[in-house]
């Protein structure tokens, strides 16, 4: 803590295995100044850290620290300061971190050596593990040097190691990778540490981040297994969510303007498919919109304009306006407007207590589980230190959610959005992960409520003979199907069952890997199946299905379905022709089978005669997953059980 004081060694080494993380952080310091002096040792650390061990030695003596449950930690603490003896205890201070302090008074000459332990398992978040060590040995040191060694026994797909320290160590980082084992080190010598030439101050004070992916394959040893579940390329499942706000006074001023920022950014990431409202609250609660509205482009619009309006002031009234959030979603679900396939949540930013209403923390808990449906995710976002963070995130976790942090800074935007991010692509829904009967015993979770893109779901147990070398899973969910339909008037993104009911027919099945399925049913039906890649780094589509159905089809007059409906176009009239709010893109009115829908002109593409790059095909888009267009809503032409076909495991 005083100018004489050496920092002669720091060094950090993590070893990964299999998505586990065991780090030891070593430092030696010696009190160079002529009197005694209180040194200390400061090491932030994950949240979902676990400190397995702390050793302390003092001129040659060693000093054991023990692990306690936190409140005994803290009165352990105190009670050790009281005395005036060296302690050590973890703080939680920061987005995801938490710091481990001690201190120690030592005399003049003397050295110290800390040595810390910690494990955390890997979160899978954004398609990668991110390990982050947080390098601040707080002055120039002879000996600095970090090592994070990873083995990823079925293989690593992907390293990368992002310069977060700062300009000042590019480069500095070297890697060396094979198969499944990667070494990073990170070694700035003494003048490389300096923030100038002639400078006395270290430049070595932030974050160094590793990200890696793995091949992802069961792992099977010892009479155990590891199942990981991390499927790719789904289309996102449609979202209803309520944003609920906090503009109480003490959002004003950079928090307020960070957030308005964040929202705007998330709002654009809204599609048609997802509905959407935004309640703001300080002791009174309003509601931009009382039901839940399509993400179009007017309907953002509205909304980010209202967003910028607001004017924080007043006290926090969450129980209400929670509880005003959860009847939103409940209205709309009572109604039918939601697909029951969708995922319904509410995001929750808040950076203070509650002052209005009711106050008791455990009656507002209750409060919003009695009303949560099963359905329904409540995420939870804490903006700055003077938030109860336990509360937020038992709420979140009460209600299938999850909580964080957001440090109220200039990045507290970015730290936002790349929350957002992490929710804003559900995948699957109602996940369960099966194993053959007797295989197995002691499983861990293995019903989830949801799986979000980049993310990552892990079951564990034991099998019931070690002889095992190769386990079968079976997992069911609910998720989208992307397809595409064309017709002459329309192109419909949906859902698509077809059926083959009644005798059996003679049916012709050719498959080219990889590319398409022809089916021919009695040589008068026939449908086409084309598999169509996208580009790799495209940010929004992802490879699809397309089907195509020939106009000389011989169908049943009785013929229905989604496809089969179609077989006779219906009547169509497109009327009201005006510029839309994207300028390259008509907007009209379209009214068909009795009804008047709201239509788009836009482009699309025709895979039939160029399966590589398409035809353009001028189309008028169908929104509201074709409502008004199809006969019943979409939900009607899904099988409800598609697993009832498969064998039993």
């Amino acid at each position: 803590m005083g100018n004489d004081i050496t920092v002669k060694s720091y060094k950090v080494e993590s070893r990964i295995t299999s998505r586990f993380a065991h780090t030891t952080v070593k430092s030696s310091v010696v009190n160079s100044g002529s009197g005694a002096q209180t040194i200390g040792f400061n090491v932030q650390i994950p949240k979902r850290a676990f400190i397995t061990n702390f050793t302390m030695n003092v001129n040659g003596i060693t000093f054991i620290g023990s692990v306690k449950e936190k409140t005994v930690a803290r009165n352990l603490y105190a009670q050790a300061r009281a005395r005036g003896k060296a302690a050590g205890i973890v703080r939680a201070n920061s987005l995801d971190m938490e710091t481990f302090k001690t201190e120690v008074h030592v005399p003049a000459s003397s050295k110290v050596e800390f040595e810390l332990h910690y494990q955390e398992m890997m979160e899978r978040k954004l398609g990668f593990y991110q390990h982050t060590l947080h390098i601040q040995p707080g002055r120039l040191v002879p000996h600095l040097q970090v090592d994070v060694y990873i083995f990823e026994p079925k293989g690593i797909r992907a390293v990368e190691t992002p310069n977060t320290l700062g300009e000042h160590f590019e480069g500095i980082t070297k890697v060396v990778q094979n198969k499944d084992k990667v070494h990073i080190v990170f070694k700035p010598t003494l003048q490389q540490q300096r923030k100038c030439n002639n400078c006395t101050e270290s430049a070595v004070d932030g974050v160094f981040t590793v990200r890696y992916d793995v091949e992802r394959e069961s792992n099977v040893s010892d009479g155990h297994f590891v199942h990981f579940f991390a499927p790719k390329e789904l289309s996102p499942l449609s979202k209803n969510i309520v944003f609920v706000i906090d503009v109480s006074g003490s959002m004003w001023g950079l928090k307020m303007k960070q957030t308005v920022s964040a929202m705007e950014a998330i709002l654009d990431d809204l599609t048609m498919d997802d509905y959407f409202s935004i309640i703001d609250f300080n002791h009174n609660v309003r509601c931009w919109s009382e039901e839940l509205v399509p993400g179009t482009s007017i309907q953002i619009s509205e909304a980010k304009n209202y967003i910028k309006n607001i004017k924080p002031n007043g006290g926090t009234n969450i129980n209400e306006a929670l509880l005003r959030a959860v009847q939103m979603l409940l209205k709309a679900s009572i109604q039918g407007l939601i697909d029951p396939r969708s995922v319904s949540m509410i995001i929750l930013v808040s950076d203070g207590d509650p002052t209005v209403g009711e106050i008791k923390l455990s009656s507002i808990q209750k409060n919003v589980k009695r009303l949560m449906r099963e359905e329904f995710s409540l995420f939870s976002l804490g903006i700055g230190f003077d938030v109860d963070y336990d509360f937020l995130e038992r709420l979140a976790l009460d209600n299938r959610g999850m909580a964080q942090r957001i440090y109220a800074n200039h990045d507290a935007a970015e730290q936002l959005k790349t929350f957002y991010s992490q929710v804003s692509s559900p995948l699957l829904r109602k996940i369960t992960v099966q194993f053959p009967e007797d295989s197995v015993t002691d499983v861990t979770q293995n019903h989830f409520d949801k799986f979000f893109k980049g993310s990552e779901l892990v079951v564990a147990g034991k099998l019931k003979s070690t002889s095992f070398t190769t386990l079968y899973s079976f997992t069911t969910a609910s998720a989208v199907i992307r397809v595409f339909l064309q017709t002459k008037h329309c192109s419909l993104n949906d859902t698509i069952c077809v059926c083959v009911c009644g005798m059996p027919p003679r049916v012709k099945v050719s498959i080219l890997k990889d590319s398409e399925v022809n089916v021919t049913v009695d040589d008068k039906i026939s449908l086409m199946v084309l598999l169509h890649r996208v580009w790799k780094k495209h940010p929004v589509n992802v490879d699809f299905l397309g089907f195509y159905s020939p106009s000389n089809n011989q169908y049943s007059t009785q013929v229905h379905g989604l496809i089969g409906q179609f077989a006779n176009e219906p009547e169509v009239k497109v009327f009201n022709l005006h510029e839309g709010s994207d300028p390259k893109k008509k907007e009209a009115n379209m009214k068909v089978k009795g009804n008047k829908l709201s239509v788009t002109r836009g482009w699309q593409k025709d895979y039939r005669s160029d399966k590589n790059k398409g035809s353009e095909v001028y189309c008028w888009f169908i929104h509201n997953s074709g409502k008004g267009f199809i006969d019943g809503h979409y939900t009607n032409y899904i099988v409800p059980s598609l697993d009832s076909f498969l064998p039993q495991l």
